[in-house]
């Protein structure tokens, strides 16, 4: 992974009748005065509502269902009964099932009864509920802010796909790789002569040291890819598209190289495709070759994984509908949008996310770049967090090696592995 290189609505939860228009018109003049400024945010950054957060009574009501889908939390309706069953964890990690009735102050919580500080009420089609109760049952950190009138949450830990990014100098931070799902080595890539190579800096195999091998290193990866990186700054990668002899050749030397290491998959970080060429014309030529590779790889059971430049950036030789249809898992790398070590713009992230999700992409294929170089301990939870919002895969962290302790502890007190 190199260095160098509007939320659509949720729908509501009933239809838009009169008897809900009604509802929704029938709060005090006062209420919609105080709210009209409210705002949400979840980690740091705006939830965009289609029905406004309001104050009755001293009591802070929030939209549900967008605050609760945005947490991956299960909502469902019943107009019959005026019900609303939410089912998502709790903050021990354990199932939690809430029912709410429109205009009735006390909830059921797995089956007991909970007071609430105010009725759930029906705003413009939507249920709106006290922001201390939601807080409380599911885990979220929520509070609300006076001076800006802002409903601050912050999510609570999810379990989630983890990768990590092993490469250039990553060992003493080897025990990490327990706290992964998979594992990205970064011990190849495409050399200024568009040939596959394994023994160049800065993407080499590393050398043994004693008992410890790299062979050794990957059998401690639940799930391993070999990351081959490529630039296209001298159409070196140009031509391992488009010429038949280095395309054939990078293809089966990465897959013999994989299946010598043990390493259970392939993953591609081609970068810079589509600055020299019209954009149609290097999709073209890139989903050649990756449809090549996945019928290869298919062929010895093993993956595929893209990592891919974001549809808001200024590569656009990357056609991720059809990219998707070849991949096991896709990686966006949602960064290098500004100036190297800041953070990124959490606005350009998130229309990363979307743009993607836009090509009609899982969301279950796709997976989260984040580059460490970049971010620090109090700002890598906000990009987990959009991954999280979008109920991603995952998150993938570049690199191994260059995390401190404190972005450590950011991380897990955020999101831990699938399988604990």
């Amino acid at each position: 992974m190199s260095l160098v290189l509007p939320v659509s609505p949720l729908s509501p939860l009933s239809p838009w009748t009169p008897s809900a228009a009604a509802a929704g018109v029938s709060a005090s003049a006062s209420a919609a005065a105080a709210s009209q400024a409210i705002k949400i945010e979840l980690d740091h950054y705006a939830l965009p509502f289609d029905s406004a957060p309001r104050i009755d009574n001293g009591v802070t009501l929030v939209p549900f269902r967008t605050i609760a889908e945005a947490l991956g939390i299960t909502v469902s309706w019943d107009a019959a009964a005026k019900t609303v069953v939410a089912v998502g964890k709790d903050a021990d990690g354990a199932t939690a099932k809430v029912v709410l009735t429109l205009g009735k102050k006390t909830a059921v919580v797995n089956g007991q009864e909970v007071a609430l500080t105010a009725a759930p009420v029906q705003q413009q089609g939507r249920v709106l509920i006290p922001m201390a109760f939601f807080g409380r049952q599911f885990g979220a950190t929520v509070e609300w802010d006076g001076a800006s009138k802002t409903v601050k949450i912050q999510s609570p830990k999810r379990e989630m796909r983890l990768m990590g990014y092993y490469a250039i100098s990553s060992y003493d931070q080897v025990s990490r790789i327990d706290s992964l799902n998979a594992v990205a080595f970064g011990w190849s890539q495409i050399d200024t002569y568009g040939a596959f190579t394994t023994t160049e800096k800065p993407y080499r195999l590393p050398f043994a040291d004693g008992d410890v091998t790299p062979e050794s290193i990957v059998q401690r990866a639940e799930d391993s890819y070999l990351m081959v990186f490529g630039v296209d700054g001298q159409r070196q990668l140009t031509k391992t598209l488009t010429d038949a002899a280095a395309k054939e050749a990078s293809i089966e030397q990465m897959v013999a190289f994989a299946q010598e290491k043990g390493i259970g998959g392939i993953m591609l970080d081609y970068e810079g495709l589509g600055w020299k060429d019209d954009s149609a014309t290097a999709q073209k030529q890139f989903n050649g070759y990756v449809s090549a590779l996945s019928e290869r790889l298919k062929q010895e059971g093993l993956k595929l994984s893209l990592v891919l430049q974001p549809l808001n950036g200024s590569y656009k030789g990357y056609d991720y509908k059809t990219l998707a249809g070849y991949a096991d898992e896709i990686v966006i790398m949602a960064y290098a949008y500004g100036e190297e070590k800041q953070p990124e713009p959490l606005a350009k992230v998130d229309e990363a996310i979307r743009l993607a999700l836009a090509q009609d992409v899982a969301k279950e294929k796709l997976m989260l770049a984040v580059n460490m170089d970049n971010e620090n301990e109090t700002t890598v939870g906000d990009k987990i967090g959009l991954a999280k919002r979008y109920s991603l895969a995952g998150v993938a962290f570049w690199r191994l090696g260059i995390l401190t302790q404190a972005e450590l502890s950011a991380i897990d007190a955020s999101v831990t592995k699938i399988g604990g």
